[in-house]
């Protein structure tokens, strides 16, 4: 599989960018998954469902199963927090795992970046990221630059950087 990583703050725009991207891809004829991180504590379920029931009596797993889809839960209960590329060994193969977040890992990522969030952007220190997708043009860099609506441009990049060849060409207009 191959895994492309967005990285950015929290408020630039990550998983918007991410959202559009997929359906461009897809229409690529690529089949997409993705992965997030999430921080601290989150739930995918509802406080009093069987499953929810299930987990918070202790089980590790919990797997809830349908005719239509089947999500798997897992507790650390107090082991450390699997890395990126083991969470990736658990996921069904496919032509591009894109990652949101993650920041420290040693994938190649295009930064959303957002100088109205006032943080410094994370270019200058990551080696990993290779393209920035901005709302302003970024001085004093050599790394491709794209704006923020450029969806097929960037999903275009994404692929020559993970040397995917599209089934389709060219992503739907928008």
């Amino acid at each position: 599989m191959r895994v492309f990583g967005l990285a950015g703050w929290s408020g630039s725009g990550k998983t918007t960018l991410l959202i559009e991207l997929i359906p461009a891809l897809t229409a690529m004829g690529l089949r997409v998954s993705t992965v997030k991180h999430a921080h601290h504590e989150f739930d995918v379920d509802q406080p009093g469902k069987d499953s929810w029931r299930h987990r918070k009596s202790g089980a590790t797993e919990v797997m809830v199963a349908s005719s239509v889809r089947w999500a798997l839960m897992h507790e650390h209960r107090g082991v450390r927090e699997p890395g990126l590329r083991e969470l990736l060994a658990k996921m069904t193969p496919v032509d591009l795992v894109l990652v949101e977040g993650f920041k420290g890992e040693d994938i190649p990522k295009l930064e959303v970046y957002r100088p109205s969030v006032g943080k410094a952007p994370l270019y200058p220190e990551d080696p990993h990221i290779v393209a920035l997708a901005s709302d302003e043009r970024l001085p004093a860099t050599k790394l491709p630059q794209f704006s923020l609506d450029d969806v097929d441009g960037i999903a275009r990049f994404i692929l020559e950087q993970c040397r995917i060849e599209p089934m389709f060409h060219g992503a739907t207009e928008r």
